[in-house]
């Protein structure tokens, strides 16, 4: 089987456009910075703008693409952000209502696509430094919940902060904070760390998106702000329209991890 953790970041979206890769992103590409995707109509497009500003942890914006146009001009010029993830989810008055491979047919003139930060993009830095990453160990989605923590509101978008946690040994929690605070534009620092109950997670066997990963003796959930925040804004916001990546199939830009880091 070949290794994806080193291709290129254009050859890995031509695995996916060609429809030779459709599973999460996590471990492809691993030089490279990924990313969360929110499609809305230009109507929608300033109130998201002024959300994200307002919710830079969960929301941190890499790129915005003019009206119209699937290209992320500042991320990946070459890239089609109508094929170039593995699966999209379609919400329409805050319902799912549709996951498909391709959102071509669905594209229209009007449309704006953000590109937030996705915490995939530090992993490499915590496995440089010895630090586990449970889900890329068992080749499964990152886990990621629902909280307690309200969002900023900014005009018609409103909701809770979405997380993502990883098992981290108690001995190098530390290490984590310090690693990950180098990628403020991909979520930096956890949120919280430690028992999930404080932030509204009921069992961390059961996450909201994503897949369960086992928590060994003596390590700490450690949570961290998720892309996939927008999801659940757009249920508790009811949004008339919006495409998304579905959690853990990503965008591949063509943006090194390093030069997200602060050093």
């Amino acid at each position: 089987m070949r290794d994806l953790r080193h291709l290129p970041p254009e050859e890995a979206r031509m695995r996916i456009r060609e429809r030779k890769h459709t599973t999460p992103t996590t471990g492809i590409s691993i030089d490279y910075a990924q990313a969360n995707l929110v499609v809305l109509n230009k109507e929608a497009a300033y109130d998201f703008l002024l959300f994200c500003t307002r919710n830079p942890k969960p929301c941190p914006l890499l790129d915005v693409t003019e009206a119209g146009s699937p290209v992320p001009m500042l991320t990946a010029p070459g890239a089609d952000l109508r094929t170039d993830i593995p699966k999209y989810n379609l919400y329409r008055h805050g319902k799912l209502i549709e996951q498909t491979e391709d959102i071509t047919s669905y594209w229209q003139d009007d449309l704006v696509a953000f590109l937030l930060g996705c915490s995939f993009t530090f992993e490499k830095s915590l496995l440089e430094n010895d630090i586990p990453v449970r889900q890329i160990e068992l080749n499964r989605n990152v886990p990621m919940y629902k909280t307690n923590i309200p969002c900023r509101p900014a005009g018609r978008f409103s909701g809770p902060m979405v997380v993502s946690m990883r098992p981290i040994p108690s001995r190098q929690v530390a290490k984590a904070v310090t690693v990950t605070s180098r990628y403020p534009s991909v979520h930096g620092t956890p949120i919280h760390i430690g028992n999930p109950a404080l932030i509204g997670i009921t069992d961390l066997d059961k996450p909201d998106y994503g897949d369960a990963v086992p928590l060994y003796e003596g390590e700490v959930p450690v949570f961290w702000a998720c892309g996939v925040t927008p999801q659940a804004v757009a249920a508790a916001s009811e949004a008339d329209f919006m495409i998304t990546h579905a959690p853990g199939h990503m965008f591949i830009t063509d943006v090194k991890d390093q030069q997200l880091s602060l050093f």
